[in-house]
């Protein structure tokens, strides 16, 4: 890339090309972006953010703009996390403000409802508000049940939202959250539904082709990372186990492979050493197996699945430094 970036966002854009924004390149959060194009393997610089931010999101409209949102900015935590919001326009290379949530939120998450709304959720609060595209401005929802960030987010088949794990919020400690809800855009609400059978900080949740969500990874406790993974299924309302990974990271990323395979890449171990390691989980097995690993440790990086089917992974730091390296895997 042309600048080394972690906590950063990728959205694979209409065209194929991959923008990459915003981040830290451990001297401050950045404003700058850059498309990355599977066509040539060139990164090339765009404009750039309003606002430096870390920690963001970043979500593809309908329409073809991407809103980004929230984060971290210069001013540091907590005065500097933002509820500032932008849209890209990839015909224009350009960023526009457009209205601010109503709430700060760091840690939080997106999701892309079908009616086109964007909900975002938590962020150091239970709180939750959705984007219109049409009005560019957001409107207060329900609040999930109970105050959660670095939890997993994952868009159910019939339109509602699961919610699950992340660290709850308490004075002078640390929730490891087990419980999971529901969010319905028909009603605005959230409600309560089955639990994990442990709590996990920092997991990834992915809508897998058989419609149930792979919940994987995670920190159990302080020091206690994972490699157990649960499914949950939306008929039913309840998570079960299912195969474990070879090795326990929390902070990894998680791409839905064109076959409906699921590929699990770096992040962070028990004594927090970034990973190179990569497997790959098959939902008609229940297992994960080993594939080859990346060329070098990473997390905070971002994966994105592309066109042809191939996987750019970009950024994220290691021991040695926050890195400005990518990597393509190919299934």
């Amino acid at each position: 890339m042309a600048h080394a970036r972690a906590y950063h966002t990728a959205t694979l854009l209409p065209d194929g090309r991959v923008l990459i924004a915003g981040g830290d390149d451990d001297s401050g959060p950045l404003a700058s972006a850059e498309l990355y194009d599977p066509a040539t393997g060139i990164f090339s610089r765009t404009g750039s953010m309003a606002q430096a931010r870390e920690r963001h999101t970043a979500t593809l409209l309908p329409d073809g703009h991407v809103l980004v949102a929230g984060g971290i900015g210069a001013g540091g935590f907590p005065s500097g996390i933002l509820a500032s919001a932008e849209l890209y326009d990839p015909a224009t290379g350009t960023f526009s403000r457009t209205g601010s949530m109503r709430h700060v939120r760091l840690e939080h998450t997106a999701t892309l409802l079908p009616d086109g709304r964007v909900l975002m959720a938590g962020g150091y609060g239970a709180s939750a508000e959705l984007y219109d595209p049409a009005s560019g401005t957001f409107s207060p929802t329900g609040s999930m049940t109970i105050a959660r960030v670095t939890f997993g987010a994952a868009l159910l088949p019939d339109g509602r939202v699961l919610i699950a794990g992340g660290e709850g919020a308490c004075l002078g400690c640390t929730q490891f959250l087990a419980t999971a809800e529901l969010y319905n855009p028909a009603t605005g609400t959230f409600a309560r539904t089955g639990s994990m059978a442990r709590g996990r900080i920092a997991p990834t949740a992915t809508l897998l082709s058989t419609g149930r969500v792979l919940v994987a990874g995670g920190q159990t406790g302080l020091h206690a990372t994972i490699a157990s993974a649960e499914l949950y299924d939306p008929a039913s309302g309840r998570f079960s186990a299912t195969g474990s990974m070879a090795h326990a990271r929390y902070s990894q990323d998680a791409t839905l492979l064109a076959d409906g395979r699921l590929l699990i890449a770096g992040g962070l171990d028990n004594s927090a050493a970034s990973l190179a390691t990569a497997e790959v989980y098959d939902p008609a097995t229940g297992r994960f197996s080993a594939t080859r690993p990346m060329a070098v440790g990473r997390n905070s990086q971002t994966a994105t699945l592309l066109p042809d089917g191939r996987v750019l992974i970009a950024g994220g730091v290691n021991d040695s430094g926050v890195l400005a390296s990518s990597e393509l895997y190919r299934p």
